[in-house]
């Protein structure tokens, strides 16, 4: 005995049969430009710039031996007296700071991250068209609440390896198989009358450190 169809399938029966005829869809044009973007490091890092502070990030440059030295002070201007280490965050990034340190190797409660007033990460690539940085939880991001809770978030980006001009670009080097959290400026939303307030979702200061040599 045939069992009775439910709703889906008769739905679905019929949406096949009205399709047994249809032409098949034409081929799909992909010979659009990859990138708006001139193919030149320096040109590419300063639009990244332009745009991470469009966004609100604070935005500063460093070299790899000045970093430890400028992550202190943005933690010391901020008021962080403490901060959350991902695990897999090199060890002389934070040797500049007085913070505490809370490391993340256990993960800390949402409690304990709460009450922790930064967090300090790289990242797996930031995209220069959109002003985007993009977390994959690898070493030394960390999995995604510890960007989303604490205060402040202070994401160091590699100029040399780590920047692209666009969204094609990206997709390509990133696993599609790690959770990704993409971050436009910090968090934010507005009302009806577009009032802006920031810390909504998230951090409510995004500070990136482009590492330019």
């Amino acid at each position: 005995m045939t069992p009775p169809s439910s709703s889906r399938d008769r739905v679905l029966g019929r949406v096949r049969r009205a399709l047994a005829d249809a032409p098949e869809a034409p081929e799909v044009s992909r010979d659009y430009l990859v990138s708006h973007t001139p193919d030149d490091p320096a040109t590419v890092l300063g639009l990244l710039h332009e745009n991470l502070a469009d966004y609100r990030a604070g935005v500063h440059r460093s070299t790899r031996q000045g970093l430890a030295a400028l992550i202190g002070e943005l933690l010391a201007g901020h008021g962080a007296r403490s901060v959350v280490v991902p695990p897999g965050l090199p060890g002389d990034w934070l040797t500049g700071s007085d913070a505490r340190q809370r490391f993340d190797d256990v993960p800390l409660t949402p409690e304990e991250l709460d009450s922790v007033d930064a967090v300090v990460t790289g990242c797996a690539l930031a995209v220069a068209e959109t002003g985007t940085v993009v977390l994959d939880a690898g070493p030394g991001q960390g999995r995604r609440a510890l960007t989303l809770v604490p205060d402040v978030h202070i994401c160091v980006v590699d100029a040399r390896t780590q920047v692209v001009a666009s969204l094609p670009q990206a997709l390509p080097r990133l696993d599609p198989t790690r959770p990704s959290t993409w971050i436009s400026g910090p968090s934010a939303t507005s009302d009806i009358e577009l009032d802006r307030v920031e810390g909504v979702h998230g951090p409510r200061t995004l500070e990136v450190v482009l590492v330019v040599d």
